[in-house]
């Protein structure tokens, strides 16, 4: 199935008043955009003054500059909803969901990380004690993986396993998202068996996946999906495959002992300061850029169903889905709570 982008007409209550945090990224410039597009008046907010603020007087939006510290929260008086987009959120999604929950004010980033998924699922009853909705992931990561896996979990309700697989085609990656994969590296890979996240070695399991564009070799990687997927579909077995070539594959497994250097804080911050020295797609790769998703579910009968998806490259991708998100949750269609 593909996703075609669509003119839609939007309504949530005059005067309401949203922020887009780390709007000066390459990601939150993206959705700062996309939000200005489909009429929206955000607060550009983030902790670099002057890049918030040539941002916000491009686009005509309010702006506050702030740090991520106990008084966060004070400047999130009269905000109805965050999309958080600085990372790592690793280091920065607690401080704004704290802030959020401390101010009324709902919560929405682009994270891929399990490890955040997994704290801010935790916050259930403050969510609902605060009348807050927690929604992380409303970009790439993981908004078309989990609507995969929400259409196949209920294609064959007995399922105990779930594998979902991605190749992006075109593009190419920001230096955030470039930081957030180099920090995970001495980590290793993860899946969830039996209920539980289980770590792995990197690229733990390979495989041909059938994607609609054709087959390509993969390898399982920590997707947010690992603890999105769960929470989704109540499927107790997931693996997530990146498309990958063969020798790439070989060489992550041979290379793997060595990633454990990355532990070495020193070597951490030189990997981290290289990687900031990168800029993300431009317009015409995010135009020109797709991405194919394939999943599959099985029951231990043998039964299985397969769907694929195709959508628009990752990051063009994520704009519009987070923007998408944050008008739902001002609609008044989400409750209290955490949630995919």
């Amino acid at each position: 199935m593909g996703i075609r982008r669509l003119v839609t007409h939007w309504s949530v209550p005059e005067n309401t008043s949203w922020m887009i945090y780390g709007a000066n990224g390459y990601t939150g410039e993206l959705i700062a955009r996309e939000a200005v597009s489909r009429g929206h008046h955000p607060i550009l907010a983030g902790r670099s003054r002057e890049a918030v603020e040539t941002l916000a007087d491009e686009l005509e939006c309010d702006r506050r500059v702030f740090p991520l510290d106990a008084h966060a929260a004070t400047f999130l008086d009269g905000v109805a909803a965050v999309i958080h987009c600085a990372g790592p959120f690793s280091a920065t999604s607690d401080p704004m969901v704290r802030a959020c929950l401390g101010s009324g004010t709902h919560y929405l980033d682009i994270t891929g990380e399990i490890a955040v998924f997994e704290s801010i699922f935790r916050l259930q009853e403050e969510a609902q004690s605060a009348g807050v909705a927690l929604i992380p992931g409303v970009g790439f990561d993981v908004v078309p993986t989990d609507c995969l896996a929400a259409m196949l979990s209920q294609a064959l309700r007995s399922a105990t396993e779930l594998a979902l697989a991605f190749y992006p085609r075109g593009g190419g990656i920001s230096r955030g998202t470039l930081r957030t994969m180099i920090e995970g590296l001495p980590h290793g890979g993860a899946i969830r068996r039996d209920g539980r996240i289980v770590s792995v070695p990197v690229a733990f399991d390979s495989r041909t996946i059938p994607f609609s564009c054709g087959e390509r070799s993969a390898m399982t990687i920590p997707w947010g999906d690992v603890a999105t997927a769960y929470r989704t579909t109540g499927i107790r077995n997931i693996r997530v495959y990146s498309a990958a070539s063969r020798s790439m594959i070989r060489r992550l497994r041979w290379f793997a002992p060595v990633m454990q250097v990355l532990r070495f804080k020193p070597l951490m911050k030189l990997a981290q300061t290289v990687a900031a020295r990168r800029t993300g797609p431009d317009q015409s790769s995010r135009d020109q850029g797709r991405s194919y998703l394939w999943g599959e579910v099985r029951h231990d009968s043998g039964s299985s169903v397969s769907l694929t998806m195709e959508t628009p490259e990752g990051y063009q991708l994520t704009a519009m889905s987070a923007v998408r998100a944050l008008e739902h949750v001002l609609q008044s269609r989400v409750s209290a709570g955490t949630w995919t």
